[in-house]
């Protein structure tokens, strides 16, 4: 069982529901990656994803479009990135850390060079934008051989033949963007995210995790009444973007504080 498994079935023990935030590797500056991370745990973040920087985030709306940017201007890559998990795995070896990003730094590094090089950072799952489920089967079984998930993107478009296929080679929780659009867009239809989920839990075995226009802890308390966990990533960029760099860290902490706190309640 992976550490995201665990740490999924542990909380529904617990009758509790994941708080999955996001942040960009590098942004607002690399030394602040490592101790960010360390405070969305800190803060009641059950598993974190990792963005790794890249120059055409398709899915990414211009918050985390600007965050990558940022990183790269810092010249922060792929290796970086698993350096970062190295160095946070030096004192927590128990938060799932998850790398969210594109196919191109992964293709570029070797898809098995990769996969080694994640184990032994210490990262637990892989979300690969534009990898379709019917053309990582290889990948997702080496991923899996060692001890990693590979977590997938279901849509409100996503048909059911879809959903099925990523039923078949999703682990540790697939990731439902609740709304048609890019990261950080404000019409989230509750609603329609309700209507959705048993859609995607009949053919989907694993947690189901809700990302996408969730900004608050009120949001995010009502999308946890129908799903698995909840995803926040543009509104803790836009926190560091707000907040001074020597503020960054306890902010974040705040900020995920409340929203663990409208979790719980």
């Amino acid at each position: 069982m992976s550490r995201i498994q665990k740490c999924f079935a542990h909380l529904a023990a617990q009758h509790k529901k994941a708080l999955i935030p996001f942040i960009t590797a590098g942004d607002p500056a690399p030394d602040l990656t490592v101790p960010l991370m360390h405070a969305l745990v800190a803060g009641g973040a059950d598993i974190i994803e990792l963005g790794v920087p890249f120059s055409d985030p398709m899915a990414d709306g211009p918050v985390i479009q600007r965050a990558s940017e940022r990183a790269l201007l810092h010249g922060v890559g792929l290796r970086d990135v698993l350096q970062f998990v190295h160095e946070f795995r030096q004192t927590n070896t128990e938060t799932p850390l998850v790398l969210m990003g594109y196919a191109n730094p992964i293709e570029r590094m070797g898809q098995s060079t990769f996969i080694q090089a994640a184990a032994n950072a210490g990262v637990d799952g892989v979300l690969v934008v534009d990898y379709p489920p019917e053309e990582c089967e290889e990948f997702a079984a080496a991923m899996h051989q060692h001890g990693m998930d590979t977590i997938f993107l279901l849509a409100p478009t996503s048909t059911d033949e879809r959903i099925a296929q990523v039923g078949q080679i999703a682990s540790g929780y697939v990731y439902y963007v609740s709304l048609k659009g890019v990261t950080g867009s404000a019409s989230l239809d509750l609603t329609a995210v309700a209507e959705m989920i048993p859609r995607i839990k009949k053919y989907v075995k694993v947690p189901v995790g809700v990302g996408f226009g969730i900004r608050d802890g009120a949001t995010a308390r009502l999308i946890a009444n129908v799903s698995d966990g909840v995803v926040i990533g543009s509104r803790i960029i836009q926190e560091l973007e707000n907040t001074p760099r020597e503020m960054a860290v306890a902010a974040v902490q705040t900020f995920i504080s409340g929203v663990r706190t409208a979790l719980d309640e």
